[in-house]
């Protein structure tokens, strides 16, 4: 199957190096080029890719609005690229529902990989690194639980699911929750999908999100708690 990808950034040598590079690839079709975050989710409205790679800070609608707009209007799947290597950025782009953050000074077979994996239905960044980056950016900023994703969002999930998002909080693997729970990983992969179906979350990153963000994890609490 092949991987039909947008590509949004205002430099156009940037814009062309990646669509260059991604087209090369026999499973790879950049079916659009574009320059602001605008153009960027007329093209994925238009024509439904399986992933968009978005600049964070582009004209007319920076990418994070535009990743923001495309993660709650279909399947397409986002990649974030910036130039800054910021937790404040990571953290406002996996909030807007992108499924890998990369430097754009990414190597080829990186920027390959990334959007293999996304376009897989995977996250780019693993749930134990994102949990740690919400840690850190939460205790610099004090940022607190949001009104949108307060505590009583939670009560749509039973007892055991509520266990099931207290251990991707914490960025444990379906083997390890499995032996937390005493119960197959068959039976925590069905928890899982509960959880992100109940609450209408993307991946396992927003799960850690909801997490932190719902309260049930505070921020700089052990892992092991």
């Amino acid at each position: 199957m092949t991987i039909r990808v947008v590509v949004a950034d205002d430099q156009e040598l940037v814009r062309s190096g990646f669509a260059m590079i991604l087209d090369a690839q026999e499973d790879i079709e950049v079916v659009a080029e574009v320059g602001d975050g605008a153009a960027a989710v007329e093209a994925v409205a238009r024509l439904a890719p399986d992933v968009a790679l978005l600049d964070i800070r582009m004209p007319v609608l920076d990418g994070i609005e535009a990743c923001r707009k495309i993660s709650a209007g279909g399947a397409c799947r986002t990649v974030m690229l910036t130039t800054f290597d910021s937790d404040e950025y990571v953290y406002e782009a996996l909030h807007a529902g992108a499924s890998g953050f990369l430097l754009k000074d990414v190597r080829r077979d990186d920027l390959v990989h990334a959007v293999r994996v996304v376009a897989a239905g995977e996250s780019l960044l693993a749930p134990s690194v994102a949990r740690r980056l919400i840690e850190e950016y939460t205790a610099v900023t004090g940022a607190a639980a949001r009104p949108e994703l307060s505590a009583d969002r939670l009560g749509v999930l039973t007892a055991r699911e509520r266990e099931t998002l207290l251990h991707l909080g914490r960025g444990r693997s379906n083997a390890e929750i499995a032996a937390a729970l005493l119960v197959s990983e068959h039976t925590v992969k069905s928890h899982v999908g509960n959880v992100l179906a109940k609450l209408g979350l993307r991946d396992r990153i927003q799960a850690v999100i909801c997490a932190y963000e719902t309260g049930l994890i505070a921020a700089g609490a052990p892992s092991g708690e």
